[in-house]
């Protein structure tokens, strides 16, 4: 009998992978939604690259349902997303599609996720990145994606 179930969107990138062997070594059921298979988890759904965004989360949202069968998820956490580069003058549009596929789209299907499958008192942890904090010297137009927001510190007016 496992310890809890949980889903990893990003369960095959750096941080990603280390959260799926986190919950494997502490007898988890783990989920990752990728878009390359994570054979280490116990079930992988790889996302249609190419698809528009409601594909995709009716991929992933079916998905996550079948290899549930009928049970109920502890945790969705997105760890996916990345920084996609660029500045304002050059390859702004095309690094900010990437942002917003890897990034927003990935929060909102996990969102998606758990409205479906989460159990009553379930965690869904959409992580942002440390820009969410702070500014990122130099990128000041770059939004954080997670959060789709510019960067600011939350604690400013305490």
């Amino acid at each position: 009998m496992s310890a809890g179930r949980v889903v990893i969107y990003g369960g095959k990138g750096a941080l990603g992978s280390a959260c799926v062997d986190h919950f494997k070594a502490n007898n988890y059921w783990v989920g990752s939604i990728d878009l390359t298979e994570n054979e280490k988890a116990d079930v992988s759904i790889v996302v249609p690259r190419d698809a528009a965004w409601a594909e995709q989360e009716e991929t992933v949202v079916s998905k996550v349902g079948e290899s549930l069968a009928g049970e109920k998820l502890d945790a969705v956490i997105c760890v996916a997303g990345g920084w996609a580069g660029g500045n304002a003058k050059k390859d702004l549009a095309k690094n900010a599609d990437l942002m917003w596929k890897q990034s927003v789209w990935t929060s909102a299907i996990s969102a998606a996720v758990a409205a479906q499958h989460l159990k009553a008192g379930g965690v869904l942890a959409l992580t942002g990145a440390k820009p969410a904090l702070e500014g990122t010297p130099g990128y000041d137009w770059l939004w954080n994606g997670q959060g789709s927001c510019p960067p600011v510190d939350p604690l400013a007016g305490r």
